[in-house]
């Protein structure tokens, strides 16, 4: 089977490349990343002389780039996305490029060249906040703010797919994922980092604000059992039902670094601030999946990754322009102490 996987240089989408190639012997992977500031080829250093796995940097917008790659693909795996809540607050224009217009030319290529399977990767916050109970499938989509509205758009745009044209297509909504080599802009790894360094930990508003947290590989093996078994057409919500608010995952994190909870600064909460995620997975679990890691394990298998791997991480923090000046921008006068890099 030929793959395509955007985004494969990301976070999550690192991750999958790695467990698809050691799953599937006969799998063979083509990586198309554009390598902006989240993307990272550290992450696949282990597989740049694999036999089976070819990267190739460029652009999901760029069409012609696509349906050159789509015409010797089998099966797409969709990751790649503008991702990050606060930064499409300041300017949502990368996102509806992105996130909509770059689904759409990899759906109309995969039309094109009768692609066998096509899972897209959408998000739990495209349902906005859920005050009580869990969201299933069929609930309403109410995303907000710019960047669960670009995902809802893509979502439903490759839904309209399978609709008009029987592209097999199918839609995968995730709650909060962590795990290693998540890039250091959100809540986990940014808070480890700065612990790590004893800087404080900006917290939004009271910080009661409640996730539904997924470990990584989890994700992952969802992914693969949906690759197999998925019905065309369908959303599968993708949780583990391990719900903490921020302040719990903060004061988890405090713990586990041994540093003091006078690190915790609250900050204005942001605009459009859901208060609770929580997601209905009894649709994927009938099919045969269960999350292996619950959220006691999961952090500490992460926390010490990040302690035991500070050369990946400085090498964002003190090296990359782009993540000091969201940082200095974002949280302001807090900021002014996170460039004092204590040296290795």
């Amino acid at each position: 089977m030929r793959y395509l996987i955007t985004g494969g240089a990301g976070f999550i989408g690192s991750h999958f490349v790695h467990l698809l190639l050691a799953h599937d012997p006969d799998a063979k992977i083509v990586n198309l990343d554009l390598l902006t500031y989240a993307g990272n080829l550290d992450n696949l250093t282990d597989l740049q002389d694999h036999p089976r796995y070819k990267f190739v940097q460029g652009d999901i917008c760029d069409r012609e780039l696509v349906d050159r790659l789509m015409a010797e693909t089998d099966a797409v795996v969709h990751f790649a996305a503008e991702s990050f809540v606060d930064k499409s607050i300041y300017g949502a224009e990368h996102f509806i490029r992105t996130d909509i217009y770059g689904t759409f030319v990899l759906l109309e290529t995969a039309r094109k060249h009768n692609v066998s399977r096509f899972i897209h990767i959408s998000t739990d916050e495209v349902y906005g906040s859920c005050p009580s109970g869990t969201f299933r499938e069929e609930d309403p989509l109410m995303p907000a703010n710019p960047y669960a509205a670009s995902k809802a758009g893509a979502d439903r745009l490759a839904f309209s797919f399978f609709k008009t044209y029987a592209l097999p297509v199918v839609i995968t909504r995730s709650c909060n994922n962590y795990g290693p080599n998540q890039y250091p802009e959100k809540l986990i790894p940014l808070f480890v980092t700065n612990a790590i360094q004893d800087q404080s930990l900006p917290v939004y508003g009271d910080g009661r604000q409640v996730r539904d947290w997924l470990y990584v590989k989890d994700h992952c093996s969802a992914l693969l059992l949906l690759l197999e078994k998925a019905e065309a057409g369908q959303v599968y919500n993708i949780s583990a039902n391990q719900e903490a608010a921020n302040l719990e995952i903060t004061d988890a994190i405090l713990r586990r670094v041994d540093k003091p909870g006078s690190l915790v600064q609250h900050v204005t909460d942001r605009p459009g601030h859901d208060r609770r995620y929580a997601l209905d997975s009894s649709r994927l679990r009938s099919l045969g999946w269960q999350p292996e890691w619950d959220l006691e394990r999961g952090l500490d298998e992460t926390v010490t990754w990040y302690l035991t791997h500070e050369s990946w991480w400085r090498k964002i923090r003190e090296r990359q322009k782009e993540f000091q000046e969201f940082y200095t921008k974002h949280y302001g006068n807090i900021a002014k102490e996170s460039w004092q890099i204590r040296p290795l």
